[in-house]
């Protein structure tokens, strides 16, 4: 069954039973009303009749004379003496009383009797004298035909109404869900349409207000496509990127390996350079395989309490045999600053941003390291007088593999394969830090990192993206 079926059957269901209940509800409340006007009017009678009846010298009640009352015509009077003999009666036709079964009840009992194929209301009054001497019983019965006929008029518009109003519920519930379900059904022909284009550029168009329930939702299914459409993009350029990065170390190797083969001899230097390519695909896969590790959020981190100027003068130390007499490297502003990290993967950062520094300038510029604190966070500056990252390529540096026309991500000796900014992303990201970029085209670049201070709580974990 469809959810538009679904939704009309539990509408006209609950509609229907709302009226069923309020029909039982009106139908019971009249029919209540009217029993209890009718018990009025026959108490009021048997007790004017009560009233007006005398008794003779020796006591009794005196039935020779039945006293004079206006009685409708539907009202019928039965006086029984204690012999149960019928002294007095308005409806000569009835000889039985009216009411056989509760004729020697001793309290006021009102019951429904039928009598041949006459509704009676009854009810039965014991005369006593003394309050304990029974000399007698009055019934005093009213027709029920105002009431039948009420019931059976009230029940067939209860039950015609009802169903009326049912069948306009259920036409009008399958006209607002199919109304209502209509944007769903656009949107799930669209959704097969891109499917089978496989076209995720496009997008679900909605005409309704955006801020009902279906407007949101296909506002987050646009949402998600967009982003599905970048994912693929990326994947799409990422094994463009990594296609074109292992090309040229395979064509080195297979060039040196037929080269070796023509000369059918070990050759010394295309040994060296197919050791040389096959080092730099393992830094690549090694790099690849942390960067996955990282955005899947399951980057092992070994953390320890770390002094990240000792750290800093480390990685300085390190990277001035990159630098020699190229440039100058030189330590800023110091302070003493405790973290909580891994200190293998701060150091790579360190290492990957004074490297890209030293790679991007010129002869005779400089490189300035510098480590602080501020508020509750930890900064590391690496700062460079070199060309500066073009303002178009700037949101794309932590990206794997981007290529820009001047982008600083793309050595110049050829030995990186734009992947060092994305690891040192993902690093400081899965730290709980980030990282900041300011440069000007011409003047140089200063990256700052930023990390939280140490903690009493410092143990080893694996971080979840």
């Amino acid at each position: 069954m469809s959810l538009r079926a679904r939704l009309t059957l539990l509408y006209t269901a609950l509609v229907g039973g709302i009226l069923i209940l309020f029909g039982v509800a009106v139908y019971g409340y009249v029919t209540i009303t009217l029993i209890n006007r009718i018990d009025e009017n026959l108490e009021v009678t048997a007790e004017g009749i009560y009233e007006n009846t005398s008794l003779d010298e020796s006591g009794e009640l005196s039935f020779g004379t039945t006293p004079e009352l206006t009685l409708p015509t539907d009202v019928y009077v039965q006086i029984w003496d204690r012999d149960l003999n019928l002294v007095d009666s308005n409806a000569p036709w009835f000889r039985q009383p009216l009411d056989p079964e509760e004729i020697l009840s001793s309290s006021n009992i009102f019951r429904d009797v039928t009598v041949g194929n006459v509704n009676l209301r009854v009810v039965t009054v014991p005369l006593t004298v003394g309050g304990n001497r029974r000399v007698g019983v009055l019934q005093v019965a009213q027709d029920m035909v105002v009431v039948d006929t009420t019931q059976d008029i009230l029940k067939n518009v209860l039950v015609i109404g009802t169903l009326l109003a049912i069948l306009f519920a259920g036409m009008a519930g399958w006209y607002s869900t199919n109304k209502g379900l209509s944007p769903l059904e656009d949107a799930m022909d669209a959704a097969l349409q891109i499917t089978r284009a496989d076209d995720l550029s496009r997008r679900i168009p909605y005409k309704g207000p955006a801020e009902d329930e279906v407007g949101q939702l296909i506002a987050a299914f646009n949402l998600t496509l967009s982003r599905l459409e970048s994912l693929f993009n990326t994947q799409r350029r990422f094994m463009a990127d990594v296609g074109h990065e292992l090309r040229t170390p395979l064509t080195v190797i297979k060039g040196n390996v037929g080269l070796m083969r023509r000369m059918g001899d070990f050759d010394e230097e295309s040994l060296a350079g197919i050791e040389s390519e096959v080092d730099r695909l393992t830094r690549m896969v090694g790099d690849l395989l942390l960067l996955a590790q990282a955005e899947s959020g399951k980057l092992p981190l070994d953390k320890h309490i770390v002094e990240l100027d000792t750290l800093a003068l480390e990685a300085l130390s390190q990277m001035k045999i990159l630098a020699r007499d190229k440039l100058t490297l030189k330590l800023g502003d110091i302070d003493q600053v405790l973290v909580c990290a891994d200190k293998d993967r701060i150091k790579q950062v360190l290492v990957n941003l004074i490297g890209n520094a030293i790679n991007y300038t010129p002869a005779g510029g400089e490189v300035l390291v510098g480590v602080g604190k501020e508020n509750s966070q930890a900064r590391i500056t690496i700062k460079d007088s070199g060309s500066g990252i073009p303002t178009e390529d700037l949101p794309h540096i932590f990206e794997r593999f981007y290529r820009g026309e001047k982008s600083r991500t793309r050595p110049k000796e050829g030995k990186g394969f734009g992947l060092g900014l994305s690891i040192a992303y993902w690093i400081i990201r899965n730290h709980g830090g980030r990282i900041e970029v300011d440069t000007v085209e011409g003047k140089g670049t200063t990256f700052c990192v930023w990390l939280p201070l140490a903690e009493q709580d410092c143990t080893p974990s694996m971080i979840v993206d």
